[in-house]
């Protein structure tokens, strides 16, 4: 998987002037293009957007500076409509418009990126792999801000909207393990992984009832194939960790590859918050 996270990057360097073709990707990497997005961002701390625009303005930024090319051959070069969508851009990254590099003598540059292999400390990570047939999420959901570390207060306050006859209501509904409250995220935006933007979280159950569920929220979620991760330790905190964990290190070594799905988390009792069990799900395939 690294070497081939590798070969993506260097096909990506190679096309930085051209249209990059995605469908490419997926057959060096060997998985789908959703899959390799994701473990990118979480590799790289950045959206793969973000890591191909701030490469095509970092070499924009060398060819400027060499004096042989003008803004506008640079603007149309690395795929802007404009020239001043290149110059906004251009400045947004560097602090400087493209029309001065070439008089400055220290500019900004943002090199190309490797992943290589830390062996860090080794710890278990009990899971398992299950194929649930289609259910629907039921619940309350609402568009808040993204945020790694702590409880998040806008989730928070969506939970302490929902009343107790609501809370009684949406128990009948459960019916597929775990039975228990459900906290399910989706729809992130690109800045995730810098703490930025927002996602759509939903707090429920799961359900395959047939049913209006008036009242509520409802997300219909395919038949898939689900890594269940069992964590258990103080909260928010292990529950937390262990989504990192999950993408920064068990999928890239993994013989499975993620599906667009929602991240869905069961947390269990809250009386004693250092030792809370909770199950953190996954949709996955295998790779080809």
């Amino acid at each position: 998987m690294l070497k081939n996270l590798n070969d993506a990057l260097d096909y990506i360097e190679t096309h930085l002037d051209e249209t990059i073709d995605f469908h490419e990707i997926e057959k060096i990497v060997g998985v789908s293009e959703y899959h390799f997005r994701r473990i990118f961002s979480f590799l790289a701390t950045m959206s793969l957007n973000e890591y191909i625009r701030n490469r095509r303005l970092s070499n924009a930024a060398f060819e400027l500076q060499k004096g042989n090319t003008s803004v506008t051959e640079m603007a149309f070069k690395y795929g802007y409509n404009s020239v001043d969508g290149f110059s906004r851009a251009f400045k947004e990254w560097s602090g400087k418009n493209p029309s001065d590099i070439k008089s400055i003598t220290s500019f900004k540059a943002f090199p190309k990126l490797t992943f290589q292999l830390t062996i860090q400390g080794g710890i278990d990570m009990e899971y398992r792999i299950e194929e649930k047939e289609a259910f629907k999420m039921v619940g309350l959901k609402k568009r808040v801000p993204i945020i790694f570390s702590g409880e998040n207060q806008e989730i928070m306050k969506l939970a302490q909207s929902m009343t107790q006859s609501q809370r009684e209501r949406l128990h009948t509904f459960a019916n597929i393990e775990p039975n228990g409250p459900m906290n399910a995220s989706f729809n992130f935006d690109e800045g995730r992984m810098k703490e930025q933007g927002n996602l759509d979280h939903m707090i429920g159950v799961i359900s395959t009832l047939d049913d209006n569920f008036k009242g509520f929220d409802v997300v219909e979620v395919p038949k898939l194939q689900w890594a269940i991760f069992i964590t258990e330790g103080e909260f928010p905190k292990a529950m937390q960790q262990s989504w990192g964990k999950i993408f920064s290190e068990w999928l890239p070594s993994s013989d499975y590859e993620l599906v667009e799905a929602p991240e869905i988390a069961f947390i269990g009792d809250l009386t004693d918050r250092s030792n809370v069990r909770c199950e953190n799900w996954i949709a996955v395939k295998k790779k080809k």
